[in-house]
């Protein structure tokens, strides 16, 4: 059976204690580990396959505590290094009454920015499903070791999964972001994009032009998510498969989307990546659930339920 790799940030979260006001109202916050490609690392070790991450923490408390905290949840982290030459990253976010999150962060560079592709090990990629984000691919070396994970996931027959995840809050030029998207865009075997995402990346409105609009490279599927819309997998002969969202009160909608692909890849991995429809709509079914379940309580890592919990 294959085997997940996430590379990118692994951060701090700190979570409001209060919902509803500004991020400069919240008078305290509680700790919670996080980053997407962190978070989707454990949500494929939730659904019971083997998930490595890759990247870099400070040599610091916080850095120390991420580390265990992957551990504890089973995730692989011999190739997720310490450094003393920047802090570990943190967030600070605010969550509207439902759920929605405003986010600052503390980086610039941070530990995790400061990883270098010598780190990488060839070995791990072999027939691997590698996921990625672009929080990661401003211009520090981070972005250098995406492309080259890329290339070993390349040689190796590897399949490569890409999620957005746009954080505008950390670029200044928001065409120089758009454009590092659109170069990393084709590299993919799958995409995840949420519906609000899809205008900015492509500047079409309509939403089934602009994801045949995407449909570029080495990209043969791709995967809306639409919150309480559902989501919808496009393959490029325009079929589509469409699940509904599951009706749940939400409390905090951080690692929903993390906690959908990562349900989602584990789920192909068993399928040995057969995209048939069947295949894909038990995928998706499974990864709404849990995405719906991850935003009844707060924080992403430890929100995201196990097999076991649904």
């Amino acid at each position: 059976m294959r085997h997940l790799v996430c590379i990118g940030e692994l951060l701090i979260d700190f979570l409001p204690n209060e919902k509803g006001i500004k991020l400069e109202q919240v008078k305290s916050f509680t700790k919670h580990p996080g980053g997407a490609p962190a978070n989707v690392a454990v949500a494929g070790r939730k659904s019971g396959i083997k998930s490595y991450f890759v990247g870099q923490v400070g040599e610091d408390a916080f850095g120390n505590y991420l580390k265990k905290t992957l551990n504890d949840f089973g995730v692989d982290t011999n190739n997720l290094y310490q450094t003393k030459k920047a802090k570990t990253a943190l967030a600070y976010v605010s969550l509207t009454d439902d759920g929605e999150r405003d986010f600052v962060f503390y980086r610039n560079p941070s530990a995790d920015q400061l990883f270098d592709m010598s780190l990488l090990d060839y070995n791990l990629f072999k027939k691997c499903v590698l996921h990625f984000c672009s929080v990661s691919l401003s211009n520090y070396p981070i972005k250098e070791a995406h492309l080259k994970a890329i290339q070993y996931t390349k040689e190796q027959n590897g399949f490569i999964s890409f999620d957005p995840n746009l954080r505008f809050s950390l670029w200044d030029d928001l065409k120089a972001y758009k454009k590092v998207i659109n170069q990393f865009i084709p590299y993919a075997n799958l995409l995840k994009i949420s519906d609000d995402e899809l205008h900015f990346i492509t500047g079409i409105n309509d939403e089934k032009k602009a994801v045949m609009d995407l449909f570029i490279g080495d990209v043969s599927y791709i995967i809306i998510t639409k919150g309480k819309k559902g989501s919808t997998l496009y393959y490029k002969d325009e079929t589509q498969i469409n699940i509904p969202a599951h009706k749940v009160d939400v409390v905090d909608t951080t690692g929903a989307g993390d906690a959908y692909i990562g349900t989602f890849l584990a789920e192909m991995i068993k399928y040995d990546l057969n995209f048939d429809k069947e295949n894909v709509k038990s995928a998706m079914e499974k990864a709404s659930l849990k995405a719906a379940i991850t935003t009844t309580k707060m924080g992403g890592m430890s929100s995201i339920p196990s097999d076991e919990e649904i």
